[in-house]
């Protein structure tokens, strides 16, 4: 659990809102209460961590109608379902749909915890590599054009000569580029290197 890591309840009932929010304030976890999904959706703050814990059934706007309003503004925060007995038809295709769990009423006070804390874990841990894929691609903008195209080719597995032949240059002048590069990736080895490049694609992707 990080100190910036918000824990969401949503609930049309107002007991329902206070008692997580007793619970929570027990273990000394930051918490915000809404009483709709349209709430929320007004004040929504995108660089909000942690994680969100949902009434699947509420008023004007289902908890499955809100993550699929979050998913349409890349929200990567994680949801906890909150279901009936009959609602769960709903939860299964909320975990379809990219929910990390769900919880069946009635509920015991450590299960919910339990549930939040790896809510919590989840979000830290996808929130380290998005930094890690930023700072990556960070680093790769600081490369020069001619860096660039050699970090593409060394990564494909190119030789430096048939680099060399291919850009113009010196065998030597790659190896300087090179080395040059490595160093401003914080590559040691061409593994890393390569990894590196799939790093890029795959933020790439993803975007």
């Amino acid at each position: 659990m990080e100190k910036d890591q918000v824990v969401s309840i949503f609930d049309d009932v107002e007991g329902v809102r206070e008692g997580l929010g007793l619970l929570l304030e027990s273990v000394g976890q930051p918490y915000r209460a809404y009483a709709s999904a349209i709430e929320f959706l007004d004040a929504y703050e995108p660089e909000l961590s942690g994680c969100l814990v949902l009434d699947i059934r509420m008023p004007r706007m289902s908890g499955l109608e809100l993550q699929g309003k979050l998913k349409e503004l890349h929200c990567v925060l994680p949801i906890i379902f909150i279901t009936g007995h009959g609602d769960i038809p709903m939860a299964v295709e909320a975990m379809r749909q990219g929910a990390l769990d769900f919880i069946r009423k009635p509920f015991r006070e450590q299960n919910v915890l339990d549930r939040i804390n790896e809510a919590l874990d989840f979000d830290a841990g996808h929130r380290e590599v998005l930094l890690s894929r930023q700072q990556t691609m960070e680093k790769i903008g600081s490369l020069s054009e001619r860096e660039r195209a050699i970090f593409d080719r060394v990564a494909a597995g190119e030789m430096n000569k048939v680099i060399a032949a291919d850009l113009g240059i010196s065998e030597r002048t790659v190896e300087v580029h090179r080395s040059h590069l490595m160093q401003k990736l914080g590559a040691r080895t061409l593994a890393q290197l390569i990894r590196i490049k799939f790093d890029a694609e795959s933020s790439e992707d993803a975007t």
